[in-house]
């Protein structure tokens, strides 16, 4: 069968076109064809061999030009019904080229053309004496249109699978560009902020204490080179559609310590250890990046208090951020990116500022989970 259908459609075709001639001329076969009118006024002659080879041969253009084949068949189908012909198996060329029409041509111009041309069949048939009355024509003919509404109704189907399978895949595509766009902006936006606050810290200190300034130009360095880094993760996924499911900045004690010698005082526990790994724990360590990118961003030097929580049933991350809250809180690409990241897993996510005036990150991502 694969052999089969690696072959050409005109091929596979011409093929089928062929055993139909084969089957004209088989006794007990031959004779089970498609009629209307019967009229049998005509023995079959070099004509009738011809109008024959045209209805069974014209079924190898049935794929290809399918209008083309309807077009020869039909013709030499309506020619053959009108003289007389005894039936042959060949006619039944017609319900093929019918349904070829119907399942590879979309013009409704054909529905048009067959119509007249049926009309005028019938039409014909009855001035030759025919004995069919006005309700056999049309229950043929709602034969003929069932043949057609056939090969309709599976290129309608089959239309209808390919737009579902277009939409999955761009929805795919989607989901993959906003997750590495998540990626993208956890990486940027964590250490790009790190390395401001600490050039501001070294131009304050670069006079009075050169010796802390140059820590903090280390700092730079050091936080660039892990941007570069991850940066250099994120462009692997592009490459090779394989998203990383580990952080390139270490643990969540490492990113801590980061944080503080950005200047940020952040107290840190971490119970019921180690986390999650895979994907769980790059959203874990996620949602503490942001946190404390925001703790930044936001509430440069104010005390920030991270708590995580790893049990049985999952892992619980609050993140409190001392006096931050300014104005409206309104949520921007990174709380609402971890609200997704986190969602993908099952878990909640809340994000928002306290009457105290602390700005508070708590989320739940629930062991066991795939994404």
């Amino acid at each position: 069968m694969r052999w089969w259908r690696s072959l050409d459609p005109l091929i596979r075709d011409a093929a089928g076109a062929v055993l139909l001639i084969v089957a004209a001329f088989v006794p007990g076969v031959a004779e089970l064809g498609l009629e209307i009118g019967e009229l049998h006024q005509r023995a079959d002659d070099p004509l009738s061999l011809t109008l024959l080879l045209l209805q069974a041969g014209g079924l190898a253009l049935r794929r290809r030009w399918p209008a083309v084949c309807l077009a020869i068949v039909g013709s030499a189908y309506v020619v053959h019904q009108l003289l007389g012909y005894p039936a042959n198996v060949a006619t039944m060329a017609l319900v093929v080229a019918l349904y070829s029409a119907g399942a590879y041509q979309q013009r409704w111009t054909v529905v048009a053309a067959v119509t007249a041309a049926y009309t005028g069949l019938a039409v014909g048939l009855h001035l030759r004496g025919s004995g069919e009355q006005p309700v056999d024509f049309v229950t043929f003919f709602a034969f003929l249109a069932a043949c057609w509404g056939a090969g309709a109704w599976i290129r309608a189907r089959q239309a209808e699978e390919q737009r579902k399978r277009q939409a999955s895949v761009g929805a795919a595509i989607t989901e993959e560009r906003s997750r590495i766009a998540r990626e993208l902006h956890d990486v940027v936006t964590h250490h790009v902020t790190a390395m401001v606050v600490q050039a501001d810290t070294a131009g304050f200190l670069i006079g009075p204490q050169p010796e802390r300034a140059g820590e903090a130009v280390a700092a730079v360095s050091g936080a660039g080179r892990e941007a570069l880094s991850e940066l250099r993760l994120l462009l692997g996924v592009l490459e090779s559609g394989e998203m990383s499911s580990e952080p390139a900045g270490g643990r969540l004690a490492d990113l801590v310590d980061r944080m503080r010698r950005a200047g940020q005082p952040v107290e840190f526990s971490e119970q019921g250890g180690p986390g999650p790994d895979g994907g769980l724990g790059l959203a874990v360590h996620r949602v503490v990046q942001e946190s404390l990118t925001n703790a930044v961003k936001h509430a440069r030097g104010r005390p920030t208090r991270v708590r995580v929580r790893h049990s049985g049933t999952g892992t619980e991350i609050e993140v409190v951020t001392a006096g931050s809250l300014r104005g409206d809180v309104r949520p921007g690409r990174g709380l609402t990116g971890l609200r997704e990241r986190v969602k993908v897993f099952g878990g909640t996510f809340d994000a928002g500022g306290e009457r105290d005036g602390d700005f508070t990150v708590r989320a739940f991502l629930p062991r066991g989970s795939v994404a």
